[in-house]
């Protein structure tokens, strides 16, 4: 464990943003861990784990605490049902194909998802009619004031909709270490009505999916919509699917007759917000280094040396555009530095 100086971030980030943060650690047990946290000295110390999910904007004075603990553990098995541990550092899409590769079923709708284990909580991460919470048990974080490993359970993470306590109330409090699912090992319950599962399914000739076909489905859907990370820098999805009373979508179907929706309750309705941005026109816009993907209008992408302002900004006229012509307010779902 090394902390080293004047460290650029832009392999450490999906955006592919290139910032300098002055101070930078990677650690991989949780002994490191409590060990950096407890330096004195530091203006600040921002953890850092897949860096799929924020958008860095500017340099950093920070200690920029890389968690790169791994490992991957079967906790129980029976016929019918499988809890697995594992720890924050390990990638997320390579966790799926872990557990598809043993047979183990609820996460396949959560393929190719990018980002660390360590952020599936803190953003409810979710897909095709899957959300973590629905085979979440618990999950271990290191309290920053204490330096004590705290159980979390589903009910302690207060999950909402890309959302939890560890972005409300605990935001900055915790850094989680590992996460435990219960996991089907048997009668899988297969989710494929969502999105174009389905059809994906019909296009692949196949008729009787098992776990692996529906992440391969689900992988194929991805590809074809957004961009490897690796090949363009990007987040994934940049905001949120606002959720608005089903009276006031009852109104915009006057004047928008073809707007998507999806229930939420009797009374509040979810919107596509990439259809929102698209009816708008910035999908596939580009401006010089950076613009909206032409497959996915969710996605702001950096076409190369973009500035994390320059993309700041352009988000932040998309809500504006949005707010004018629908009066519905879309929210960013990566955290903005």
């Amino acid at each position: 464990m090394q902390i080293q100086e004047n460290i650029s971030l832009k392999p450490y980030n999906t955006f592919g943003i290139d910032v300098i943060t002055k101070y930078f650690v990677s650690v991989s047990s949780i002994n490191e861990l409590k060990a950096v946290l407890n330096l004195k000295g530091y203006p600040e110390k921002l953890i850092l784990g897949g860096g799929s999910n924020m958008l860095l904007t500017k340099d950093l004075e920070a200690l920029v605490i890389h968690v790169n603990i791994k490992g991957i553990e079967i906790v129980s098995i029976d016929r019918d049902y499988v809890t697995v541990k594992a720890n924050a550092g390990e990638n997320w899409h390579e966790f799926v194909l872990w557990c598809l590769d043993k047979g183990f079923g609820g996460i396949e709708n959560l393929a190719l998802i990018p980002g660390n284990v360590g952020s599936a909580p803190i953003q409810n991460i979710g897909a095709y009619g899957v959300e973590l919470k629905d085979v979440f048990v618990s999950c271990e974080a290191l309290s920053i004031q204490t330096n004590a490993i705290e159980s979390f359970s589903k009910a302690d993470c207060d999950f909402g909709y890309r959302d939890s306590i560890f972005k409300q109330q605990s935001k900055g409090k915790y850094v989680i270490t590992s996460v435990t699912l219960k996991l089907s090992n048997n009668n899988h319950k297969l989710n494929i009505k969502y999105g174009a599962i389905a059809s994906q399914l019909d296009f692949m000739k196949i008729t009787q999916p098992n776990i692996v076909d529906v992440s391969k489905a689900v992988i194929a859907i991805r590809s074809s919509k957004l961009p490897n990370p690796k090949d363009i820098g990007n987040s994934g999805s940049f905001f949120k699917n606002p959720v608005i009373p089903k009276a006031q979508y009852d109104d915009l179907l006057n004047s928008f007759n073809d707007m998507p929706h999806y229930p939420i309750s009797n009374d509040e309705v979810k919107i596509p917000a990439g259809w929102l941005i698209e009816k708008a026109g910035f999908k596939g816009k580009r401006f010089g280094d950076y613009g909206v993907h032409k497959n996915q209008a969710l996605v702001l992408v950096n076409y190369g040396d973009a500035k994390g302002k320059d993309i700041l900004r352009l988000s932040i006229l998309i809500q504006k555009t949005v707010k004018r012509l629908f009066d519905i307010s879309i929210d960013a779902e990566v955290n903005i530095l």
